[in-house]
């Protein structure tokens, strides 16, 4: 396995591929406008993708924030056909390298409230998840975060 860096083709190939890498983790197209083309354009040497047979099969879209040392990571997605084979943490354990080597002391990941798959994902990365507030079954969420009743939870991990 490579990770390499992602190119506008692998973008176009990630979007018309959507479902490959969402359906399981609820309706692909929440996700679309999250992916945003700059995350592979002007963050392009945080924006990774693996290849088998020259299809992507995984990817991760991230930056490090300019106002404090963390990097952030916007996007994962694994193909269905993938899941479970451990590229979603390779891609975070190079990511987590990048993100050290340009000062990051800290990680951060959104996901919403219903996405359990992201929760358990991130908890057995040892993200700690947090927020302000809590839903009733005692998640820690950010209301609003994303607009009117678009809560999610943040997930943060200490890497320095």
């Amino acid at each position: 396995m490579r990770i390499e860096t992602a190119t506008h083709e692998d973008f176009l190939e990630i979007l018309r591929d959507l479902p490959d890498f969402w359906a399981t983790s609820g309706p692909e197209w929440r996700t679309l406008p999250y992916h945003y083309p700059f995350l592979v354009h002007e963050f392009a040497d945080t924006a990774f993708v693996v290849h088998d047979r020259g299809s992507v099969i995984a990817y991760l879209f991230g930056f490090v924030a300019t106002a404090e040392p963390v990097g952030y990571i916007h996007l994962v997605g694994v193909r269905a056909a993938h899941q479970g084979t451990g590229l979603g943490r390779a891609l975070y354990e190079h990511f987590v390298a990048v993100a050290r080597e340009r000062g990051c002391t800290h990680l951060r990941a959104v996901t919403a409230p219903f996405n359990t798959d992201s929760q358990a994902f991130h908890a057995a990365l040892g993200f700690e998840p947090t927020g302000p507030s809590s839903t009733s079954d005692g998640l820690p969420i950010y209301p609003d975060y994303h607009g009117p009743r678009e809560d999610v939870i943040i997930f943060s991990k200490r890497i320095a």
